[in-house]
C-alpha cells in the first residue's frame, strides 16, 4: 500500500512543473515522479495532475507515494582488492577499492563491501535493514579509502549516533582541476537531487544544509591536491561542492571534469580518496584513527600531474 502525503504547495515550488516538484519534495527520480503522476496518484486541489502542470503556492497537494523497491539481500562474495586496516570484536575497518558499493541497492549489480566481508567469514552486526546490516556510513562506489563497519550490535548503535552527531573525523583527499581561490576555504551550500532526475545531486535552494572545508595541500600546473574535512555527509557532497566552485574533481565527468585531462592521467573515475578516519572506539572509549594509502591508479595520476608541473 502506498504512503499518502497531504500538504500545501510550498512557496519555493511556485511555477515548478509537477514532476520536478514531486522529485524535489520527496527525493524521487524524475522518471519515478512521472510514473506516480501517470498513475493518477498526485492530486492538486482534488484533481489529477499532469506532469507538465505548473504548481501554485498554497494549492493543496495529495500524493500517494509508492513503497520503495526492496533492495536485494547481501550475497557473500569475493571482492578483489578489498583490504582490512583493522579488526576486533566490535568493528572492522575496510580499505575500500574502486568499483565496490557499501551495500546492495536496487539496480546495483556489482560487488559490495558487505558481501565481501560476509564472503570472507567476518561476523557483521544484524542491526538495521537486512541489506545494510552493520553499515554505519558509506562511500560512493567509485570512491576509495577507509570505511568502518560494525560487527557488534552495541558498536552499530554507538557509531550510528557518533556519525549523526558529527563526532567522527573524516578526512578526504581530492585532486581537483585548477587552483581554488582562496587556497583554503569553506563551501556552505545546500544539496539535493539534481533537477534532471538522473541520479546526480546539485546545489539546490532549499536542499539539505551541507558544509565542506578544504585546504590546498599541493598545487600543480593543471590541478590541486586538496585536504577535505566534511562537517556534513551528503551523497556526492565533495563532488557537488567542488563542481559548484568550478574546480571539479579530476576524472569526475558526471560533475563537469575535463575528459582530456582525465584521459591524460588515466582516470576513469573521480580522484577522491577517504584518506583518514578517526572516532571514539565504541566499547573501549579511546580515540582510534586509521589511514588508507593511495590505490595504484590515484598514485599514478598524482605522479603524472606532478611531473607535468
Amino acid at each position: 500500500m502506498g504512503d499518502l502525503r497531504s500538504l500545501p504547495v510550498p512557496d519555493g515550488l511556485e511555477g515548478e512543473r509537477a514532476d520536478a516538484a514531486l522529485s524535489r519534495l520527496f527525493g524521487l527520480s524524475r522518471g519515478r515522479a512521472a510514473e506516480v503522476i501517470a498513475a493518477g496518484d498526485m492530486l492538486l486541489d482534488g484533481r489529477e495532475a499532469a506532469k507538465s502542470d505548473r504548481l501554485h503556492a498554497g494549492a493543496w497537494l495529495e500524493v500517494t507515494l509508492p513503497p520503495p523497491p526492496a533492495a536485494p539481500a547481501p550475497v557473500p562474495e569475493a571482492v578483489p582488492g578489498m583490504g582490512i586496516l583493522y579488526e576486533d570484536d566490535d568493528i572492522v575497518v575496510v580499505d575500500k577499492p574502486i568499483g565496490v558499493a557499501a551495500h546492495p541497492t536496487t539496480g546495483w549489480t556489482g560487488p559490495t563491501i558487505l558481501g565481501g566481508l560476509l564472503g570472507a567469514g567476518h561476523t557483521i552486526a544484524t542491526s538495521g535493514a537486512a541489506e545494510r546490516q552493520g553499515i554505519v556510513h558509506r562511500l560512493d562506489a567509485n570512491t576509495t579509502g577507509a570505511m568502518v563497519v560494525a560487527k557488534s550490535e552495541i558498536a552499530y548503535s554507538r557509531l550510528k549516533r557518533a556519525f549523526k552527531e558529527r563526532r567522527i573525523d573524516k578526512r578526504y583527499q581530492a585532486l581537483v582541476q585548477g587552483h581554488p581561490d582562496p587556497f583554503r576555504g569553506t563551501v556552505d551550500a545546500p544539496i539535493d537531487r539534481h533537477p534532471a532526475g538522473d541520479g546526480r545531486f546539485a546545489v539546490v535552494a532549499g536542499g539539505k544544509p551541507s558544509v565542506t572545508h578544504y585546504d590546498t595541500a599541493e598545487a600543480f600546473r593543471a590541478a590541486s591536491l586538496l585536504d577535505i574535512d566534511l562537517e556534513t555527509g551528503r551523497t556526492h557532497q565533495i563532488r557537488v561542492h567542488m563542481s559548484a566552485i568550478r574546480h571539479p574533481i579530476v576524472g569526475d565527468l558526471a560533475y563537469g571534469a575535463d575528459p582530456t585531462l582525465a584521459a591524460r592521467l588515466g582516470m576513469t573515475h573521480q580522484w577522491l580518496h577517504a584518506a583518514r578516519l578517526g572516532f571514539e572506539h565504541p566499547t573501549r572509549g579511546e580515540w582510534v584513527q586509521f589511514e588508507s594509502p593511495y590505490p595504484d591508479d590515484l598514485a599514478r595520476a598524482l605522479e603524472i600531474v606532478s611531473d607535468e608541473s
